[in-house]
This record gives C-alpha cells, structure tokens and sequence, in this order.
C-alpha cells in the first residue's frame, strides 16, 4: 500500500484503520503450519496490528510457548500474505510478555481443533486436578465421551499430549493450557 498524505488527523486515522483491518482480514488467513485447521488470528498470537508513522505495517506475535519451532515460519508466512495483499513495509515484532495462553484462543479456534480431531483445550488455563494428582477429564473430538487417558505428556508436537479414548478407542491429541 502506498502511503497517503492527509491534511487532518481524522483522515489519517480513518487510513490507519483501514489498513489495520486490511492486514486483519489478510492474517486471518496465514495458517498455523504445526495445526494447518487453525489461523494466527484463531491462535490469539496476533497481539496488536498498527501503522507507525512512517507507514510500516507493524504486526505483533507472542509465540504459543518461547520455543515453538513454528514461529520463524508463521513470521515468514504473515509478511508474504500482507505484502501479497498490498502491505510493501511490513515490521514483524515479537514479544514475550504476557506469555501466550490458551486463554487467548478463539472459540472459532476452539471448534475447527474439536472438528480437526484435537480436544481444545479446557476453558481456563487452570488445572486444579492436576493439583490433586487426579487425572484430566477430558471430552473425546470423536464421540464426546469422558471416559479418557493420557498415552503421553507430548504428542504429535510439543504444545499437544497425546491421549486415547476408552470407548471408541480413537487416539486424539490434546492442545495443552498453558
């Protein structure tokens, strides 16, 4: 996008927004490369999108975990589809603090996981059996049973575990709160 010269701070802002809501759309597009079925926007990763006064689309990330191996491919993926959608200077920053949480994941997020195979993960990043030594009731993606348990802490990456359900025998991985 070219940047415009505007006479009154009204305009300016009207532009600003509008850019920010162009690069919303756009990143509601890039997808997770780990969980194909989810988008950045679903992850709740995108943490802030603004124009800075040069004209810089700025695009702010917090990674899933401080580790993920995914996060130089999703920060490649997003400057390519805002500058495929008409973004030249894109900044990409990246912040740690606040950790992410699976808190910030969207309930449309919540579905696509539990439709994709993946239990989402509980309601609340609090897991107060896990206080008590008791294992975490969790709801079959496929037939919606309880009656489940933990094959592994890891699954098929490192923010999942990987679980079994006891009644259609169905292994499923869990999107673990943290």
């Amino acid at each position: 996008m070219t940047p415009m010269t505007l006479n009154d701070d009204n305009d300016e802002m009207t532009l600003n927004d509008e850019m920010t809501n162009s690069a919303r759309r756009l990143l509601e597009t890039v997808c997770d490369p780990e969980i194909p079925v989810l988008t950045v926007a679903d992850l709740g990763i995108v943490r802030d999108v603004r124009v800075l006064d040069d004209g810089t689309l700025e695009v702010v990330i917090t990674p899933t975990y401080s580790g993920c191996p995914a996060m130089n491919v999703i920060e490649v993926n997003i400057r390519a589809a805002l500058q495929g959608g008409g973004f030249e200077r894109v900044k990409i920053t990246t912040v740690l603090s606040p950790a992410w949480t699976t808190d910030w994941l969207s309930e449309v997020g919540r579905r696509k996981l539990r439709a994709f195979g993946i239990a989402p993960p509980a309601e609340t990043s609090a897991d107060k059996r896990a206080l008590l030594g008791e294992p975490r009731l969790l709801e079959c993606p496929h037939c919606g049973s309880k009656n489940t348990e933990m094959i592994s802490q890891f699954g098929s990456t490192a923010c999942k575990a990987l679980f079994r359900c006891l009644d259609c025998r169905e292994p499923f991985d869990y999107f673990k709160c943290h």
